[in-house]
C-alpha cells in the first residue's frame, strides 16, 4: 500500500471514531436532562385522564395503584317484642332468685348487636305485688338488672302499661332506667320530651328512635301534656313533624308503633296507615308491638314495616300464638335497611323465651307472610 493511501485510510478511521464519540456524548447528555427535568414537565399522555397528573406510576406493573375503597358504616340492630316484668314473670324471678332469669336463654343473642331495642310494658316503681289476672303492671327497680344483662339499650315506653302507676310511677321508671344506662323513648315529663327522639351514634352512623301508642288503647290521662308526664300518641301529622326533625339530626329514623288489635294475625288499617305514613315521612323502619302475636312483614317503598314482633317476655301461656315471638336482627347503613333476619322464640315457664326449633320455628316465621330464605331477607 502506498503512503498516500495509508494516510487516507487513517483519516477515514479517525472520522468514524470521532462521529461515534460525538453520538455517545449527545445520547449521554440527553439522559441527564431527562433525569433532572421536573415531573410537571414530563409527558403525561400515557396517564389516564381520570387521574391527577402527579399520580404515581409503577414501572413494570402495567397498572396504577388502586385507591382504597370507601367503607360504608354498618350497624346491627336487634329488636324484640313485648317485655313485661310483672305478674307471673315477677313471681318467676323471685322464685328463681335471679333477675336475669327471663333472659338466660336469649341474652347472648341480644347482646350480639350494636343496638338492642324492645317495648317495655311495665312501670318500674316501688309498690305491692301484682297478682295473676291483674292488668296493671309494676316491676321492682331491681328488674333493670335483667335488662342490663340482656344488653337492652333502648326501650319504648309508648304503650298502655308504662303509665299504670300514674305520673309518679312513670317518672320513677324514667329515673331507674336512666340509672341503669338504658334510654327510653315515647314518654316524657311533658309532651315535648315524649316526642323527642333518642339518638344513638354507632360506627359513625346516627340513628334516631321515636315511639308512639294508639290513643284507643290508653285513657286520656296517660297522654303526655304541656305540664303532664305521659306517652306520645299515634298522631300522623305530629309524627311526620317529629320524623322530619329527627332526620335533620340523624342519618336514619326508626319508629316504634304500639297499635293494632290484640291477638289478630293481620294488621289493622290504622296500623297500616300510620306505618306507611312514617315511611313516607322519611323513616327507614317501623317496628310494631301490642297485638301479642306475630304479624305481617311489609316492604313499603324505601322502608320496612314489622307490624308486630309478638311477645318476648310475657306470661300469656294460654295459647301457642301468645307464647311466640321474633327476635329481629336488622342491618343498616346510611341508606337504610340492608338485611333482616328473624329468629323465632317460644316462651316457657310463664317468663322465659327460648329459641324455637323444628316445626314450631317454621310456623312462627310463616306469621310474617313474607318470602324468607332461612329466616332472612337480603335487601341489597
Amino acid at each position: 500500500m502506498s503512503t498516500k493511501k495509508f494516510i487516507l485510510f487513517l483519516l477515514f478511521l479517525f472520522l468514524i471514531l470521532a462521529g461515534a464519540t460525538a453520538g455517545f456524548w449527545y445520547w449521554y447528555n440527553q439522559q441527564i436532562v431527562l433525569k433532572t427535568t421536573p415531573a410537571s414537565n414530563q409527558p403525561t399522555a400515557a396517564l389516564p385522564e381520570s387521574l391527577p397528573v402527579d399520580a404515581p406510576f409503577y414501572p413494570g406493573t402495567g397498572s396504577l395503584p388502586q385507591s382504597p375503597k370507601a367503607v360504608t358504616p354498618t350497624v346491627s340492630l336487634i329488636a324484640v317484642g313485648d317485655i313485661m316484668l310483672s305478674r307471673n314473670v315477677a313471681q318467676k324471678i323471685k322464685s328463681n332468685q335471679d333477675y336475669n332469669y327471663p333472659f338466660l336463654k336469649t341474652a347472648d343473642i341480644l347482646a350480639n348487636a350494636d343496638l338492642t331495642f324492645g317495648n317495655l310494658e311495665t312501670a318500674i316503681t316501688l309498690g305491692r305485688a301484682i297478682m295473676t289476672g291483674e292488668m296493671y303492671f309494676r316491676s321492682d327497680p331491681t328488674a333493670t338488672a335483667g335488662l342490663q344483662y340482656a344488653g337492652i339499650d333502648v326501650v319504648s315506653l309508648a304503650n298502655n302499661h308504662s303509665p299504670n302507676f300514674g305520673e309518679t310511677g312513670l317518672k320513677d321508671t324514667f329515673k331507674y332506667l336512666t340509672a341503669a344506662g338504658i334510654d327510653y323513648v315515647g314518654a316524657g315529663t311533658d309532651k315535648i320530651t315524649a316526642h323527642t327522639p333518642v339518638i344513638k351514634e354507632v360506627n359513625g352512623l346516627k340513628i334516631a328512635f321515636l315511639a308512639y301508642t294508639a290513643d284507643d288503647v290508653i285513657p286520656v290521662n296517660y297522654q303526655a301534656g304541656d305540664a303532664r308526664a305521659g306517652v306520645a300518641i299515634l298522631d300522623i301529622p305530629l309524627m311526620k313533624e317529629d320524623v322530619t326533625k329527627a332526620k335533620a339530626q340523624a342519618d336514619l329514623v326508626i319508629v316504634s308503633m304500639h297499635a293494632g288489635v290484640e291477638y289478630q294475625a293481620l294488621p289493622s288499617q290504622s296500623q297500616i296507615n300510620f306505618a306507611r305514613a312514617a315511611i313516607d315521612a322519611g323513616a327507614s323502619l317501623v317496628i310494631g308491638h301490642h297485638p301479642h302475636v306475630v304479624e305481617t312483614l311489609e316492604h313499603y317503598k324505601n322502608g320496612w314495616i314489622i307490624y308486630s314482633l309478638g311477645n318476648f317476655v310475657f306470661d300469656q301461656m294460654w295459647s301457642q300464638e301468645t307464647r311466640e315471638g321474633l327476635i329481629a336482627k336488622i342491618f343498616l347503613d346510611s341508606q337504610g335497611v340492608t338485611s333482616l333476619e328473624f329468629i323465632p322464640v317460644t316462651i316457657d315457664d310463664y317468663s322465659q323465651p327460648r329459641l324455637a326449633e323444628g316445626i314450631e320455628k317454621d310456623v312462627i316465621l310463616k306469621g310474617l307472610r313474607f318470602e324468607l330464605v332461612e329466616g332472612k331477607v337480603l335487601v341489597k
